[in-house]
């Protein structure tokens, strides 16, 4: 089934690829390939009972998915998400248009419950310099150990650990270069204050390495009408609000503002996961509060919740929320039309 929403996704979302690939090796594309093989599957199997076509959406959802992982995650995992993501998060409903949550973050959540150690073990650092990642496999797949890996195992360390940037913020306290976080540059070693030692720091998922190509990535998507701009930029407004509500309470290890746009896969989601249309509310004023309490839950969940990547709860609690939202600005459209209205319910003049 042909939709040029759907296939403008995907167009968006292929910078960010080769961004992954750069950054991780061609095991990116083994990944993306394996959530497009196992989701694809499932929505031929689920959609040949009702007697439809395979959407073009589904290819948007193992994307968007695939993406959200880390690049070294265990293949038979991805693809288990993507199967989750199709059938429960798409299929289970009725197929496409009748999902009430974003498929790709109901395929995210349930790998990061159901296999926590692989997923928040299966971060690494990227590559740098050119040609980066085009001309390795993975960074597991290294026949030499870096230098600042090798430098770290040499000074006595029971175990080389590694933390991404939001990680390494929340447990010791260290702030990764705000360059690094933006161009996606992110790799090498940072001391900690504590017994656990010297730490290698590893960049996050795939697909929210390279901030400029998201951003630029976004820009397409409004203007070819294909995202709502309301929903792509409250997200921002939440996490401003959570932030220095945060800090004028007195809240303690509050990531700071400009850190945590930068060091997790916030403008990934903002941009890409955030803005489905099913799942998200169609009334102006509804898309805003939405956006901004996923924004500001977000900020809140990461500061405390035992996952301090926090952004695919917060997006599903915001699915739910949607309807009500949505009918709540209805209701108040309703208020403020009767307030105006002319007394007695006489037309205003001018109307036939």
């Amino acid at each position: 089934m042909k939709q040029k929403i759907m296939e403008r996704m995907v167009y968006a979302l292929v910078p960010v690829a080769l961004a992954g690939i750069y950054f991780f090796g061609w095991r990116v594309a083994a990944i993306l390939l394996a959530c497009n093989i196992a989701g694809v599957a499932t929505e031929y199997v689920t959609s040949r009972k009702r007697g439809q076509p395979v959407s073009e959406a589904v290819f948007v959802t193992c994307w968007l998915y695939g993406l959200s992982l880390p690049p070294t995650m265990p293949l038979w995992i991805a693809a288990v998400g993507a199967i989750v993501a199709v059938l429960f998060g798409k299929e289970v409903f009725g197929g496409f248009g009748r999902n009430f949550a974003n498929p790709a973050i109901v395929g995210r959540a349930f790998v990061y419950v159901c296999f926590p150690i692989q997923l928040t073990g299966s971060f690494v650092p990227a590559f740098k310099g050119w040609p980066g990642g085009f001309s390795q496999w993975s960074f597991e797949s290294l026949a030499q150990t870096p230098d600042y890996v090798a430098a770290v195992a040499k000074r006595g360390v029971d175990a080389v650990t590694t933390a991404t940037p939001m990680w390494a913020f929340r447990d010791f306290g260290h702030v990764t270069s705000y360059r690094d976080l933006f161009f996606g540059n992110i790799g090498g070693v940072f001391e900690t204050p504590t017994s656990y030692g010297p730490q290698v720091l590893a960049a996050g998922s795939i697909g929210e390495a390279c901030v400029p190509l998201i951003v630029l990535a976004g820009i397409y998507l409004v203007w070819t009408r294909t995202a709502n701009w309301r929903l792509m930029i409250s997200p921002f407004i939440g996490a401003a609000v959570g932030t220095y509500l945060l800090i004028g309470l007195g809240a303690e290890h509050v990531q700071p503002l400009l850190f945590k746009l930068l060091a997790g896969a916030f403008f990934y989601v903002s941009v890409f996961m955030i803005t489905e249309p099913i799942s998200a509310p169609n009334r102006k004023g509804a898309m805003v509060a939405y956006g901004a309490i996923i924004g500001l839950l977000i900020v809140v969940l990461s500061w405390k919740s035992q996952f301090v990547a926090a952004a695919s709860f917060a997006i599903l609690l915001g699915n739910i929320l949607s309807p009500m939202l949505d009918m709540g600005a209805i209701a108040i459209r309703k208020r403020l039309n009767a307030r105006t209205a002319p007394p007695g319910g006489a037309k205003p003049e001018g109307e036939a």
